[in-house]
C-alpha cells in the first residue's frame, strides 16, 4: 500500500558502518509493526538512513512517524551513535 500521505525522514551518521548498524536494527521491524493504514520502507545509502512512511490518513501518518522516529532513536542510543 502506498497511501496518499507520506513523509521521508533522513538520518545522517558519522560513518557508513554506524548508518548500517541503525539500518539493520530498525529494518527488523518492517512488516512487524505496520498497521493496515500505513507502510514503511527503510533504506541505507552510505552514511544516511532514510525512513519513508506512507499512510491512508494524516492520523495514521503521525502515528507511524512517531513509531519509527522512536525506533531510530532507540537504535542510535544502543549503538552509541
Amino acid at each position: 500500500m502506498t497511501g496518499p500521505h507520506s513523509a521521508r525522514l533522513a538520518f545522517d551518521y558519522p560513518s557508513p558502518e554506524a548508518a548500517a548498524l541503525v539500518d539493520r536494527s530498525v529494518s527488523q521491524e518492517l512488516g512487524e509493526i505496520d498497521g493496515d493504514r500505513t507502510t514503511t520502507t527503510v533504506d541505507c545509502d552510505g552514511q544516511t538512513v532514510t525512513v519513508t512512511v506512507s499512510a491512508d490518513d494524516l492520523t495514521a501518518l503521525r502515528a507511524g512517524l512517531n513509531t519509527w522516529t522512536t525506533l531510530v532513536e532507540v537504535a542510535e542510543s544502543v549503538a552509541g551513535v
